[in-house]
Parts: C-alpha cells; sequence; structure tokens
C-alpha cells in the first residue's frame, strides 16, 4: 500500500500551480463554431434572430465575465476550494455578486409571463429536494473539485482551445447521456402498461 501524501506536500503543489500566470489562448474556437453553425450566413425569421442574438449577447457577456474573474481558470478554482492550504477567498466575492444578480432577475422573472424580447418564460418549477438533486449535486461537487472546472468554464475553456476542457465535456456530455439512458429505464419501469 502506497502512503498518502500529507496534507502540507499536496497544499503546496496547489500553491505553485496558483503561481503559474494563467492567459487565455489568443485563438478562439467560438469564433469558428459560431461560423461553422451558419449563423452568420443565414437569415431565420425576425423572431428567431432577435432571440438568437441576444442568446449569443448573453453568452458572451456570461463567459467574458468567467475569464475575467478567474472562473475558467482551473487553479483559481482549485485555490478557492484548498480550505486546508493557501486558501484564496476571492472566488468568494464573485459568486455572492453572481447570487446577488441572481436573485434579483429570478424576482423579476417570476412577475413576467414573456421575456423582455417577447419568448415564453420557462422557470424551473422543482421545488423538492429527492434523492436525484443530492447524488447529482455529490457528483458535481466531486467532480469541480478534482478539475477545478464546471460546465459553463469548461465550455469557454473549449472555446479557447484547451485541450483538459475537451476531455471534460466529452466526460460531462458521456455522463449527460448515460443519465438520460438511465431515467428513460426508470420512467418505463414505473409506468403502467
Amino acid at each position: 500500500m502506497v502512503p498518502a501524501a500529507p496534507a502540507a506536500t499536496a497544499s503546496a503543489a496547489c500553491r505553485a500551480c496558483r503561481r503559474v500566470r494563467w492567459r487565455p489562448p489568443s485563438f478562439s474556437w467560438a469564433a469558428v463554431l459560431l461560423l461553422s453553425t451558419g449563423y452568420a450566413t443565414c437569415s431565420p425569421p425576425k423572431e428567431k434572430s432577435m432571440l438568437i442574438i441576444t442568446s449569443l449577447l448573453a453568452g458572451l457577456v456570461f463567459g467574458l465575465g468567467l475569464i475575467v474573474s478567474g472562473m475558467a481558470n482551473p487553479a483559481k478554482v482549485l485555490g478557492f476550494l484548498d480550505l486546508g492550504g493557501a486558501w484564496d477567498p476571492s472566488l468568494a466575492f464573485v459568486m455572492a455578486g453572481a447570487i446577488a444578480l441572481g436573485l434579483a432577475a429570478f424576482s423579476f422573472a417570476k412577475r413576467r409571463t414573456r421575456s423582455l424580447i417577447g419568448a415564453e418564460m420557462k422557470l424551473p418549477a422543482a421545488r423538492h429536494i429527492d434523492r436525484s438533486l443530492l447524488i447529482g449535486s455529490a457528483v458535481f461537487g466531486a467532480g469541480w473539485g478534482m478539475a477545478g472546472i464546471c460546465p459553463g468554464p469548461a465550455l469557454v475553456d473549449l472555446g479557447m482551445g484547451e485541450t483538459k476542457a475537451l476531455v471534460f465535456v466529452a466526460a460531462m456530455l458521456a455522463g449527460m447521456a448515460v443519465f438520460e439512458i438511465a431515467e428513460k429505464r426508470r420512467r418505463a419501469t414505473r409506468s403502467p402498461h
């Protein structure tokens, strides 16, 4: 049996990892993806084009926010999660700001039936905590803690051409597919024939 590395060694390795200055790659796969989807060349109906434009702008603002805040940098995220070592609390402020903005946006959205651009409002309806939610949360937290990446930043990193993000997104999509298959089987066994 191989002895585990002492906590001090793991903490020092994490600190050394955080000292490396992270810079986003200059080449962006996002532009290639946008051009390859056809959005740059086709002209959909006016309602859909407004939805596409606002979705693109919201995604760009979200991605830029992740980059500027450091959430797309796995070393910074792992530093935030390293409570026993050299903890970096800066992401707590990012999260607090996101939660405050989210609370304001959801309270505004709850009073509306249509969005500001006229699309139907589709807010989450589930209000109960069940086994699936707890297991999914635990798996998400474990993955976030091991990789320092969660789905949003993974897509940003993928757009910047990061190889680690490609592996993460492939694993994430595989996990989503396994979940869908398991859910279909679960529903099929529960539904009366």
